[in-house]
């Protein structure tokens, strides 16, 4: 009784095992199949494609860059070369031209020491030929004698002058000044004979740097009424100044001539200096011409030819020099 108990209970446990097993089976079939899925499994490959995609074009936008960047570097690199070779010609350069200076100084240093020994002997040979007092009586400097002791400038003050030839008038007058560092007396004067200072009225100004300076600034703004002809100012200068003691310069700066006759100022300024065949004038004249008239790429005006022939004449027969500028610069 107790066996067929126990068949029986085994028989049932094994039928549940099955069915246990069994739905499991179909649990197990419907994940599978849940899992492989055709849409789901399209929805996948579908966004893995845009990733896919996505990648591509970030890839192509990088690959692009670096082409961008290759050439870019490409032209630097040129162009550092091209810089380098420049600065290795011009290192070059520098050193040719640093060598030809040592040259030229070179050359230059043995030229003055040659120089300086001829001088050396010319000047033990004139001393042994005339003897150690003889002095120079007429001092040269750029062909003007500077053997004077007073000067007198003689300014046309017109306003051609004033408007175009002023700042190369006051350079002139600075370089004649300089080249008289000693005087005992100035006067400036314009063309008509007015007096540039009136409390120095027929006498002379005397010579200090501070005077110099003074008739340099106030030049600047003087303007007296002109004519144009120096006749009137020379002829005031040499009446006035003249003196037989006196070592006397009158330099005469214009651009033009407004007067009728050049032979008329001549013999004029003759008589005046009362010129001795054979014998010094009372008073040396010189005078520079400045370009005012002179047309860029023309002929002068005809006043500015007769100025400059007036004071070639003046000059060469009063014991000058006439000095015509070739620029207002």
């Amino acid at each position: 009784m107790k066996r067929q108990r126990r068949e029986l209970q085994e028989a049932s446990i094994s039928f549940l095992d099955v069915i246990s097993c069994g739905f499991g089976a179909i649990v197990l079939l419907l994940v599978i199949a849940r899992v492989g899925d055709p849409s789901a499994l399209e929805e996948a490959e579908e966004a893995l494609r845009g990733t896919v995609k996505e990648f591509q074009q970030q890839l192509f936008d990088v690959r692009g860059e670096s082409v961008v960047l290759n050439t870019e570097l490409k032209s630097r690199k040129q162009q550092l070369s091209e810089l380098t070779e420049r600065v290795a010609r011009l290192k070059a350069k520098l050193a040719s031209v640093d060598k030809q200076a040592q040259t030229i100084s070179l050359s230059q240093a043995r030229e003055t020491e040659q120089l300086q020994l001829v001088m050396q002997i010319l000047t033990e040979e004139m001393e042994r030929l005339v003897g150690p007092e003889f002095k120079q009586q007429n001092n040269l400097i750029g062909g003007i004698p500077v053997d004077s002791d007073y000067i007198i400038f003689v300014i046309d003050t017109s306003g051609s002058m004033q408007v175009a030839a002023w700042e190369r008038v006051k350079k002139e007058m600075i370089n004649i000044l300089d080249i008289y560092p000693d005087v005992k007396g100035i006067q400036v004067l314009n063309d008509m004979g007015q007096y540039m200072f009136s409390a120095y009225r027929e006498r002379w100004i005397p010579d200090s740097p501070k005077m110099r300076e003074e008739i340099i600034t106030t030049l600047g703004n003087w303007a007296p009424f002109s004519n144009s002809s120096p006749v009137e100012g020379i002829n005031a200068a040499i009446q006035t100044f003249y003196k037989r003691d006196r070592k006397i310069s009158i330099y005469t700066l214009g651009d033009d001539f407004q007067g009728r006759t050049i032979r008329n100022v001549v013999r004029a300024v003759d008589k005046l200096n009362r010129a001795n065949l054979g014998a010094d004038r009372l008073v040396r004249i010189h005078a520079i011409g400045f370009p005012v008239h002179f047309a860029r790429g023309g002929a002068p005006s005809v006043s500015a030819i007769k100025f400059a022939a007036l004071m070639r004449e003046l000059s060469y027969n009063n014991g000058g020099t006439f000095i015509g500028l070739n620029s207002l610069n």
